[in-house]
């Protein structure tokens, strides 16, 4: 029996950005109650989004991980929306991936510094992947850390980047 695989890429197609949508309502509406029906803002205009798509053999591909990455100003980019489908939490490669895919293609396309707010319960996941704490805040009433990525354990690749607003394809 084949194994499933999982490949990690940004969202360009009507079909993938409107799963990563909907994984992400899933994740931070219904789930956490972090937002009434939806958590869609300003930041979707202009951001990248990221999904981890499981493949499986005789099963049509699944969108099971989402992020997203923006410029805040020029160099300085954030990560966030980090989510991962409650069926796939437990192969642990999925989280890692997509932040392996966001920082990569960030410090591809000019980052200096790469932050993002992360929920308490996260912190120590982030630390292992070369990410250290700079603050802690509370957000939506939550326990969150500011914190920053090691950009020299995330080399550059060759992802070409592609115009905006990709978000407004769905």
């Amino acid at each position: 029996m084949k194994k499933r695989t999982y490949s990690f890429q940004l969202a360009l197609s009507k079909p993938d950005i409107a799963d990563y949508f909907h994984l992400r309502q899933q994740i931070f509406c219904e789930e956490q109650g972090l937002f009434q029906k939806d958590d869609r803002d300003s930041i979707d205009d202009t951001s990248y989004p990221i999904v981890a798509i499981a493949h499986a053999p005789d099963q049509p591909d699944q969108v099971v991980g989402v992020v997203r990455i923006y410029e805040e100003e020029s160099r300085l980019w954030y990560v966030g929306r980090l989510g991962v489908h409650p069926d796939f939490r437990r192969v642990g490669r999925i989280g890692k991936g997509l932040i392996q895919k966001a920082v990569t293609t960030a410090n591809t396309w000019g980052c200096d510094r790469f932050l993002a707010t992360v929920q308490l319960q996260n912190v120590r996941f982030f630390t292992r992947l070369h990410w250290q704490s700079l603050e802690e805040l509370e957000i939506l009433g939550r326990s969150h850390h500011l914190m920053e990525a090691d950009l020299e354990y995330y080399p550059a690749t060759d992802q070409p980047r592609p115009a905006l607003p990709i978000a407004k394809v769905a």
